[in-house]
């Protein structure tokens, strides 16, 4: 596998950051459960989609985690670490195959199943049982269905604004003209 060049870490480092903030930014709490839905998924699909699987993998995973320890949810970082980063890595791998909209559905789908499954049995083993497991589940969906709504649709609005961020996300070659 090749290293990340200078770029690749500037963007997956802007990337946490900005996927930290989408997450503490807008908190609506779960009263059932204690917990909270944000926007933190409109980051990660964004980030994903394009900049690929190891930029979701980490925006998804480090800044999500991130902002539960800033948040007062340390508890959750572990679980959220995975949960995000394997949303992000599954939604990045399957977002490079195409930009078409079915193939963007189709990572959208990938990602929400890992993550609501992920946290589902996360929380359900180990932090808080099945009950409030079962509760936070549809919040979990209706996070990601929001953070598809508008995740996609900003890569698509970014790409047609600035072309060569597509570029950013894909290994730089010598090309001689």
């Amino acid at each position: 596998m090749k290293k990340p060049g200078a770029m690749m870490i500037a963007i997956a480092a802007i990337m946490i950051a900005v996927t930290t903030v989408f997450t503490l930014m807008i908190r609506v709490p779960v009263p059932a459960t204690q917990g909270y839905i944000n926007f933190s998924d409109v980051a990660i699909y964004f980030a994903a989609a394009t900049f690929g699987p190891w930029v979701g993998l980490v925006a998804g995973g480090l800044g999500t985690a991130l902002a539960d320890v800033l948040g007062g949810y340390a508890q959750f970082a572990p679980l959220t670490l995975l949960a995000h980063g394997v949303q992000g890595l599954l939604a990045g791998a399957l977002a490079r195959r195409s930009a078409k909209p079915a193939v963007l559905l189709v990572a959208w789908l990938a990602g929400t199943a890992a993550m609501v499954g992920l946290y589902l049995l996360g929380e359900g083993l180990v932090l808080t049982g099945w009950g409030p497991a079962l509760v936070e589940a549809p919040f979990n969906l209706l996070q990601n269905v929001v953070g598809g709504l508008v995740g996609i649709p900003l890569y698509y609005a970014v790409r047609k604004a600035y072309p060569p961020v597509m570029r950013l996300g894909r290994g730089q070659t010598w090309r001689e003209e």
